[in-house]
């Protein structure tokens, strides 16, 4: 299945909206199963609806990779039927450290840039992904203090260090990459570094989709990926910049808060649809097995 252009997260507060205006510049949505998962009712029939007239790919909340237990078949197990029910092209899910011991802490909070986290996200990934029998790919994250790497001090705020983590795991597991444009962004403006040399330093060629979003800037300059503003130019800017390296993969409007009128997703859609369109002219899709 080939999945290109632009898609929009499926949100309860537009949902019904957007199915009803399918608008030209949307081409696909995008899911999270833990709002699908043993409920029913209208998050069920609204899937449903999009299904008719969507492709549909999945992203995950809860995966957490950075967890130093390994997964349980009863969380990966149902995962497994929705991802083969969706026929998702893929499922992703985020870098991160989100609970232990049974306790979710509902946030995605960051990991160490070290060997022996990177052991852990390396099997992590490659036990889910085995035992979902589905391509699987992990996404980078927002983090608001410099991590630490391997001599127990904070990363430089050089702030490469991430995209050298990144490389290795998905060089280590054959992986493939959610690359986030704003999260990429956000972390370059509060930790000081360029984030066209961190694309540069990517194994672009492994990434699948790409995600951009607006995010909030605080009084005293620190910025936070909330998903509820509108894109800024420099995230249009840095999607335009990289979409040639990565060929035609499907890219997400993600908007969780503060969402707006359809009117205003729409014609955000519209703007990236035509950066999407040329940015990849000459590019063709990827074939999405």
């Amino acid at each position: 299945m080939g999945i290109s252009g632009i898609g929009i997260g499926l949100r309860m507060e537009m949902a019904e909206a957007l199915l009803e205006r399918k608008p030209d510049a949307v081409s696909w949505v995008e899911v999270h199963p833990e709002n699908y998962l043993l409920r029913a009712g209208k998050f069920a029939d609204l899937l449903s609806v999009a299904r008719e007239d969507y492709p549909v790919i999945t992203h995950g909340l809860t995966m957490s990779f950075g967890c130093v237990t390994p997964f349980e078949n009863e969380y990966l197990d149902p995962l497994k039927a929705f991802l083969k029910d969706i026929k998702t092209p893929w499922h992703s899910d985020h870098m991160c450290f989100g609970g232990a011991h049974g306790q979710m802490v509902h946030d995605l909070l960051p990991i160490p840039f070290t060997d022996e986290a990177l052991d852990v996200v390396c099997a992590r990934y490659t036990q889910a992904r085995d035992h979902l029998d589905h391509e699987l790919a992990i996404e980078n994250v927002s983090y608001y203090a410099p991590p630490v790497h391997n001599d127990g001090a904070r990363a430089d705020l050089g702030g490469l260090a991430e995209a050298a983590f990144l490389t290795e795991m998905l060089e280590r597991t054959d992986g493939k990459l959610m690359l986030d444009v704003n999260n990429v962004y956000v972390n370059s403006q509060n930790f000081g570094f360029d984030p066209r040399a961190f694309f540069d330093l990517l194994p672009l060629d492994r990434v699948v989709q790409m995600h951009v979003a607006g995010h909030q800037v605080r009084k005293d300059g620190l910025r936070i990926d909330t998903h509820g503003e509108p894109i800024c130019d420099e995230v249009f800017a840095l999607l335009e910049y990289v979409l040639p390296k990565t060929g035609r993969v499907p890219v997400l409007l993600e908007r969780d808060n503060n969402i707006p009128s359809i009117d205003e997703l729409i014609a955000e859609a519209e703007m990236l649809s035509a950066i999407y369109t040329r940015a990849t002219s000459e590019t063709p899709a990827k074939v999405n097995a």
